[in-house]
């Protein structure tokens, strides 16, 4: 087996997709290698692009998941028309309810467009929430994307922008000094001009970096036939510890635990438990809402839970890893910086924040040289 493409991505999750298709629209010739065989990481997300809602500090940071936010509704439109497909894109906006014997917080980043509602005025914003939430967060430009459905559409982008997909799983990156010769695969060897590291919470198992694998059990419900509306639940609901996501279809996903517990798998009675206990709290009426599924999949985090991003020791391998619980919402960013970088020779300040230097104990490749 070889290749002889510009670029070799090294990981077929929602980063990995996402990137081949803006270096392929910009006129690279790109190969993914990616295998069917792990549960995928997009899994283990409701889509929620939420950088306020998660509080996330003014940082760098911050900087980045905004962007991409802003980022978003134009990149989604472009997959859709190339694809016909839909992501399930919804500008939903996000209510984060404060229940009583919780600490209420002061806005965390007050230039950003936001808005302190009372008891009254929440339960206006958003009917049925439970007895105990007594005001709350609302977040208006926050938004979400249906993650599956994404995941799909960027799999379909890749087949019709001929990409070439390569089903197969990577032993060990063979390098050179400080070059990447090439990668060895189950069927043989793969060899680019260009590599990318995008295999998420798997990046350990190639690369000697600080990414290691969060899981997280999610469940959807969804909306009685006889409820007499589709979906009652107008907005995602972001509580402490829990979150509620509503699709328009009726659907409803709840998640996520996040647990220390390396790759096991399955979903756990405790960890369901907590979940429905949580989501019960702020909005009741799920009690009567059937089953649908339950599932888990595992996060990349990091030990500063920031991604890794940009140049690596090698001076044509690129990391795209490391993005923890915001891989749905950096998607687009993550794809344009990185394209600028590789293809265009363009570097973003930003991406500074996110460098491989800043774990100068971690580097070195995993299996031998």
């Amino acid at each position: 087996m070889n290749s002889s493409q510009d670029i070799l991505i090294i990981g077929g999750g929602i980063i990995g997709l996402s990137l081949a298709v803006e270096l392929k629209l910009r006129g690279a010739s790109v190969a993914v290698l990616t295998t069917n065989s792990k549960q995928p990481t997009a899994r283990a997300a409701a889509g929620m692009l939420a950088p306020q809602a998660e509080r996330i500090p003014p940082s760098p940071m911050l900087d980045l998941c905004l962007q991409s936010r802003a980022l978003y509704a134009g990149w989604v439109e472009r997959l859709e028309e190339i694809t016909g497909l839909k992501t399930g894109y919804w500008r939903s906006g996000i209510l984060a309810p404060v229940c009583q014997n919780e600490f209420q917080e002061q806005q965390s980043v007050s230039n950003l467009n936001s808005q302190w509602l009372d008891r009254d005025a929440v339960r206006q914003q958003q009917l049925g929430l439970g007895e105990e939430v007594i005001g709350g967060w609302w977040y208006p430009d926050d938004a979400q994307v249906d993650n599956r459905a994404l995941f799909r559409t960027l799999q379909a982008a890749t087949k019709e922008l001929q990409i070439e997909i390569v089903q197969d799983c990577a032993e060990k990156i063979i390098r050179d000094e400080n070059r990447v010769l090439g990668v060895e695969t189950t069927a043989g060897k793969l060899q680019a001009d260009r590599y990318v590291l995008a295999t998420g919470a798997w990046s350990e198992q190639l690369l000697n970096v600080p990414v290691f694998p969060r899981k997280g059990q999610m469940l959807s419900v969804c909306v009685p036939e006889n409820c007499g509306i589709i979906q009652p639940l107008q907005t995602v609901l972001f509580g402490t510890g829990i979150y509620i996501v509503p699709r328009q279809d009726g659907r409803i996903i709840i998640g996520a635990t996040s647990e220390n517990v390396d790759f096991t798998s399955g979903n756990t009675a405790a960890g369901i438990q907590s979940l429905l206990a949580g989501a019960m709290q702020l909005y009741p009426e799920l009690q009567n809402y059937p089953i649908l599924e339950l599932w888990w999949g595992f996060r990349p985090a990091t030990t500063d839970e920031l991604p890794i991003l940009g140049a690596s020791a090698w001076e044509n391998l690129t990391l795209a890893t490391g993005h923890y619980r915001n891989g749905i919402l950096l998607a687009p960013v993550t794809a344009k910086l990185l394209a600028d970088l590789i293809w265009n020779q363009k570097l973003d300040p930003l991406l500074a924040a996110f460098h491989y230097s800043r774990f100068p104990e971690h580097w070195g490749f995993k299996n031998g040289d």
